[in-house]
C-alpha cells in the first residue's frame, strides 16, 4: 500500500538552531496553519533559544519559547521536501534528490531587539514566498 503524503515537509537548518531556523519554523507553522509539516535543526545546537528571537516573535503573536535547539538528523533531511539552510555552510547535510534553498540571513545572536526585528521580518517574507511555492497558501 502506498502512503499518500498530504502536507509538504520543510526543514530549516542553521548552526545553533536557536535563532534564524527557529524563527523560520515559527513563521511556517503560524502561516501554514497545518498545511505544512515543519522541522528545524542545527549542526551545533545551542543550550537555549535566543531570548531576543523569542521576544521578536512574541511581538507578532508567535510563541517559540518552548522550542528546544536540536541537532539535525539524517531522518529529518530524508523526510523533508524542502531543506532551507541559513549560514551553516558545509556542515549542513546534502542528500541527492532534495530541494535545497540557501537563505543568506544575518545571525541574530548578540543583536538588539531592533536588529532582530529586521531579521524576523525578512524571514517572514521568505517563508510566505516558500509556502506559496509549496502550494500551502499562507494566511
Amino acid at each position: 500500500m502506498t502512503r499518500v503524503k498530504s502536507n509538504p515537509t520543510i526543514l530549516f537548518l542553521c548552526v545553533h538552531n536557536a535563532g534564524r531556523s527557529q524563527m523560520a519554523a515559527g513563521w511556517a507553522r503560524h502561516l501554514g496553519r497545518g498545511t505544512v509539516d515543519v522541522f528545524s535543526g542545527g549542526s551545533e545546537p545551542a543550550e537555549e533559544i535566543n531570548p531576543v528571537a523569542i521576544a521578536a516573535m512574541a511581538e507578532e503573536g508567535i510563541d517559540i519559547s518552548a522550542a528546544v535547539p536540536q541537532k539535525w538528523a539524517d531522518d529529518m533531511v530524508r523526510a523533508a521536501d524542502v531543506v532551507v539552510t541559513m549560514g551553516c555552510g558545509d556542515t549542513c547535510p546534502v542528500f541527492p534528490g532534495k530541494r535545497y534553498i540557501d537563505w543568506e540571513i544575518a545571525d541574530p545572536s548578540g543583536k538588539t531587539l531592533e536588529e532582530v526585528r529586521v531579521i524576523r521580518d525578512d524571514i517572514e517574507l521568505r517563508v510566505r514566498s516558500l509556502l506559496s511555492e509549496a502550494g500551502a497558501e499562507p494566511v
